[in-house]
């Protein structure tokens, strides 16, 4: 049995590729961009930054807990989920740009870094205490390094670790339970700030109280996606004897399972905010039913409708060719709803500083001439390309982080054996079956 990752050079030339592809299109998405904003390259890079950092995080997440569970079938591919927790690390790096850029005022994502906006605006003022540099900086830096170095890396340790000898008493175990048990409470909390810093503040007058939740449950659709793919691309390549159509099936069934769950918090968000029809509330779902309804209508049919009509039948879960596609579908599809997290707020917010400049200049040729032709609803008419759905520039950054993701991920799985030899769990794992 092969349990040891070599990174060939056939992989490391294909993942580069996808990684120039990714740089070419940020470059382009930064140079063709018509707006002074840049607002196409920025909200890319954040969407894109904060999917794959996300998926890092439900992953360090959920291996704790099924530590404190006493979940043993999962550890057959326990090490594909260390290498992604580990991403955590990338994640922090890929953030600092963003943070620099609210602090040197080189992008406009969020309408609350901006103090004039903010002197003249109550709600933004009444959020000014949580909204604002210094919490969103310290937040992300210090949270995200401390899952990473206190919990992920440290799992990571006491994991490998493991492997050199045989402990009867389990003591490297033991420890990985006391950390799981102090993570899983600062990970609930400080996830779901970090996620109304980093994504609900993008329309920063709107809030729910279910968008951690539904944000959260999105990046672990997305991460089950992605695990599954990787473990059958690693078995085609001969490794992981271990991971059985069992296990897949599992994932299959969690997958599943999630993505109704998913649906669920996306209906309950979306009902009880209709249903209460108050305003500040309602524009965000009326921007995108009204304006951008491929996103909308898009979201459920990528999320909801398609996985579930194709792993509804139990044996759509046990085959390779559904699994593989229901996971491209899902993964994709996830992105694609963080993309309609993300894109709408920052397009309204450049098309309010374009306004805002016609109205600075007098409304000079130049400025009408960028002004949008507004519709009925008070959006600017017409398709947008980027906007109104994802183009391919947005597939080709798309592309150039799943490379990264996996040149990090497959660093990491060469670093030490596919299977955590003196696991506790070892045993159950092996013989793991569906009841």
């Amino acid at each position: 049995m092969n349990n040891q990752f070599v990174f060939e050079k056939k992989q490391k030339t294909t993942l580069g590729i996808f990684m120039l592809v990714g740089v070419v299109c940020m470059i382009l998405s930064y140079l063709m961009d018509d707006g002074t904003l840049h607002m196409r390259f920025w909200s890319n890079y954040l969407t894109n930054t904060v999917y794959f950092l996300g998926i890092a995080f439900i992953i360090t997440f959920v291996l704790h807990a099924k530590v404190l569970m006493y979940s043993g079938w999962h550890v057959a591919f326990q090490r594909v989920w260390e290498a992604f927790s580990l991403f955590l690390i990338v994640g922090i790096i890929l953030m600092i740009p963003i943070i620099a850029g609210i602090w040197g005022h080189f992008h406009h994502l969020y309408h609350w870094a901006d103090k004039a906006a903010v002197a003249s605006d109550v709600v933004l003022k009444g959020k000014s205490s949580f909204l604002n540099p210094v919490w969103y900086t310290a937040g992300t830096l210090i949270i995200v390094g401390v899952w990473y170095f206190f919990f992920a890396k440290r799992f990571r340790n006491l994991s490998v670790q493991e492997d050199k000898e045989f402990d009867p008493n389990y003591t490297l175990h033991k420890k990985i339970k006391v950390n799981a048990g102090v993570f899983l409470p600062i990970a609930a909390f400080t996830s779901a700030a970090l996620i109304w810093l980093w994504i609900m503040s993008v329309d920063a007058h709107w809030y729910s109280t279910l968008y951690a939740w539904y944000a959260t449950a999105s990046w672990w659709v997305g991460s089950l996606a992605l695990t599954i793919l990787t473990l059958i691309y690693l078995k085609s390549k001969g490794y992981l004897d271990i991971v059985t159509t069992e296990h897949l099936h599992d994932l299959g069934k969690y997958m599943f399972a999630f993505t109704i769950f998913w649906t669920y918090l996306w209906f309950s968000q979306y009902m009880l905010i209709w249903y209460a029809n108050i305003g500040e509330e309602t524009t965000y779902f009326h921007v995108r039913m009204r304006k951008f309804p491929v996103l909308f209508y898009g979201n459920l049919v990528l999320n909801f409708v398609l996985p579930f009509i194709i792993l509804m039948r139990n044996d759509t879960k046990r085959k390779y060719g559904t699994l593989i596609l229901t996971s491209i579908i899902v993964f994709v599809g996830h992105w694609f709803d963080f993309f309609q997290m993300v894109r709408p707020g920052t397009w309204l917010s450049e098309i309010e500083h374009a306004n805002h400049a016609a109205h600075a200049t007098h409304a000079s040729h130049a400025a009408e001439h960028a002004a949008p032709v507004l519709s009925k609803w008070g959006y600017p008419e017409g398709f947008v390309n980027g906007v109104s759905i994802p183009g391919l520039l947005e597939i080709g950054i798309l592309l150039g982080f799943v490379g990264l993701f996996f040149w990090f991920v497959f660093m990491q799985l060469e670093k030490a054996s596919l299977v955590p030899k003196n696991n506790p769990y070892l045993e159950e794992t092996e013989h793991h079956h569906v009841m």
